[in-house]
Order: structure tokens, then sequence, then C-alpha cells
């Protein structure tokens, strides 16, 4: 099964089978990977890339973090997975990975 993923409107948002899954302006509780906050809340200002590892819909995002403020790009936090039934967004404390998903801008998987 392909999955389409893409990075819409000027890197406001990633796109999954054509639709919008994840967007600016959302604030997330990012864990160990940003900033010495914890959780990081993240206010989410672009994404860098988007890939997929499997099922598993993953973005690095560009933002800065609500409580200290220390602004930068993440490492690949999960977005989502995609299931039979379509696609189930993340909910929670996004935690990175050690390796990077094969990312390809505006590409199939």
């Amino acid at each position: 099964m392909a999955t389409r993923l893409r990075l819409l409107d000027d890197a406001a948002w990633v796109s999954v089978n054509d639709d919008r899954a994840a967007g600016v302006s959302e604030v997330w509780p990012v864990a160990d990977s940003f900033c010495s906050c914890a959780p990081a809340w993240l206010a989410v200002e672009a994404f860098a890339d988007v890939g997929a590892d499997g099922r598993r819909v993953e973005a690095r995002a560009h933002g800065h973090c609500v409580s200290c403020g220390a602004a930068g790009t993440t490492p690949w936090l999960p977005v989502g997975k995609v299931t039979d039934e379509g696609f189930a967004a993340v909910s929670g404390v996004r935690r990175s990975r050690r390796r990077s998903p094969p990312s390809d801008r505006g590409g199939q998987r």
C-alpha cells in the first residue's frame, strides 16, 4: 500500500494521502530531544521534512519552546500512523527516534 506524504503551503502542513494531518500553530509536548524542559512545549512554526518508517509517519518540525524560548528544528518526531482504516494522529508526548525514516518531499511510500 502506497502512502502519499507531502509538505503543503510552504511547509505549513504535513499531508498524508492528500489530507492535512498536522499543521503549524499546534503545540506539541516533546520529551528528551528539544531543550532542557521536561517536557518541552513546542510551538510548531514550520515543517522541515516528512518521512515514513513502515506505517509510522514522522516529521522534523521547526519551532520554539513556549516555556523557555529555545528555538530550533527537532529530530524526527511521530505525527501518526497509517492504519487499514486511514490515518491516526499521535496524541500525548512525542519522543524522538534514534534513526531517521526515509523521506521524500512530494513522493510516495
